[in-house]
């Protein structure tokens, strides 16, 4: 080999080695993109509770229907004297104050006052009519007439027709109607009573008289009262006195008037005399008898 093949052939030599190392530092890596899988997706679906139905209210009972009724002082101011009275409220009076009441006027006898009727039992016998459901719930007024043998003693009917009976149903929550109110005396009260209820029977739907005394100077005049009286607008009326009772032979031309007159009521002869004693065994039957007529009678407007 000659010095130039020797040239060429270290040349070509070289220029292969460089070729070789160009081809190796120019590579393009190749870049492998890893795909990672979707992460699962919990998707929580939201079901909401039906609303819970609220349960239906129960009416709470009124504990104060087993209490007993209330009986309070009043008086009217504007009369002359002051006419005083008590008064006996029901069970829930003060609670359930939007219920009007049937009001029943209880009239004493001579030398006794207001609280006579109260001292016979009126109030509890009340309270247990209405407790066992046998009455509707009612007002009684108990006015007073102390005053028999002074000169406003002769007063005491007008006070209580033009003054007492407007203030009560002013005052107190009264069905203020002729059926839903109703009067009744013992004695010198059921005298009262004879007089005011023919004189009056727009004012009262129900009449009671116990053992009455009547007043000598109205007996002329009753048959004349009753007269007067359609049948259809006459009070339904109980009567009743003892068998030994010192008033029984005024008591008897009375039953002649009302017999005569076909006058429609309850007469009542029972044992006993003209004392507490004859009318505090009674007095559950006259109550019975008056709310009777309450339960019977078309309910006000």
């Amino acid at each position: 080999m000659n010095t130039r093949q020797a040239i060429l052939k270290t040349a070509l030599f070289t220029l292969l080695l460089g070729l070789s190392a160009c081809s190796t530092s120019n590579e393009i890596p190749t870049t492998q993109t890893v795909t990672s899988p979707p992460a699962a997706t919990n998707t929580v679906t939201f079901t909401p509770s039906p609303s819970p139905i609220p349960p239906t209210p129960t009416p709470t009972p009124l504990t104060c229907l087993t209490d007993a009724g209330q009986v309070k002082q009043d008086v009217v101011s504007t009369t002359n004297p002051p006419q005083e009275f008590l008064v006996y409220l029901p069970p829930c009076y003060d609670v359930q104050e939007d219920m009007k009441y049937p009001v029943l006027y209880l009239l004493h006898g001579q030398t006794y006052n207001q609280d006579q009727w109260v001292r016979l039992g009126t109030p509890s016998i009340a309270d247990q009519l209405i407790h066992g459901g046998e009455a509707p719930p009612f007002i009684v007024v108990f006015p007073d007439d102390r005053g028999w043998n002074l000169v406003e003693g002769a007063g005491f009917g007008d006070r209580l027709i033009t003054a007492l009976i407007p203030y009560v149903d002013q005052n107190y929550r009264t069905l203020a109607d002729r059926d839903h109110r109703s009067l009744g005396g013992l004695s010198r009260g059921g005298g009262w009573t004879v007089q005011l209820g023919f004189e009056h029977p727009e004012l009262f739907g129900s009449l009671g008289f116990h053992s009455p005394a009547i007043f000598k100077d109205n007996a002329p005049n009753i048959e004349n009262y009753i007269k007067k009286i359609s049948e259809a607008d006459r009070p339904n009326l109980w009567f009743d006195i003892g068998d030994a009772d010192r008033e029984l032979g005024s008591a008897g031309l009375l039953e002649e008037i009302l017999t005569r007159q076909n006058y429609i009521h309850e007469y009542h002869l029972f044992a006993g005399d003209h004392s507490e004693t004859y009318w505090s065994a009674h007095v559950d039957e006259y109550l019975r008898w008056y709310v009777k007529q309450w339960q019977e009678e078309p309910a006000a407007q």
